[in-house]
């Protein structure tokens, strides 16, 4: 069965990139869209995804808020931040950010093989 995922940007290229890569891996099925972190919520309330592709940096709510909700309404969701500021992201003042992997936007390449690391197909 198909993994379930939403993705989380307000950037609507970075969103639409990411969706495209979905598309094209069979065990992977996108199942929404979100361009910001309150629609994140909504969404992932609505579709209870494996997976969720988010942004930390968005309008209305940021990933961050929006993680911690997202974790406590969908507990099983694994939940990657796909962000610029990966670097801060991975620092001490966020150890406690309710995710399961940061990946920097630089290294985008790579999304796939972390994703596969923590929800296998």
């Amino acid at each position: 069965m198909a993994k379930k995922i939403i993705v989380a940007d307000d950037n609507a290229i970075i969103r639409k990139m990411l969706c495209r890569m979905f598309e094209a891996q069979p065990d992977y099925d996108l199942c929404a869209e979100a361009e910001n972190g309150q629609q994140a919520i909504a969404l992932a309330i609505e579709h209870r995804p494996d997976l969720l592709i988010l942004d930390l940096e968005m309008p209305v709510m940021n990933g961050i808020d929006a993680a911690r909700e997202i974790k406590q309404a969908v507990p099983g969701v694994t939940i990657i931040p796909f962000t610029q500021y990966a670097d801060i992201a991975t620092g001490p003042a966020f150890r406690n950010l309710p995710v399961d992997r940061v990946v920097s936007k630089n290294d985008g390449i790579s999304l796939i093989g972390h994703i596969r690391s923590l929800i296998p197909a």
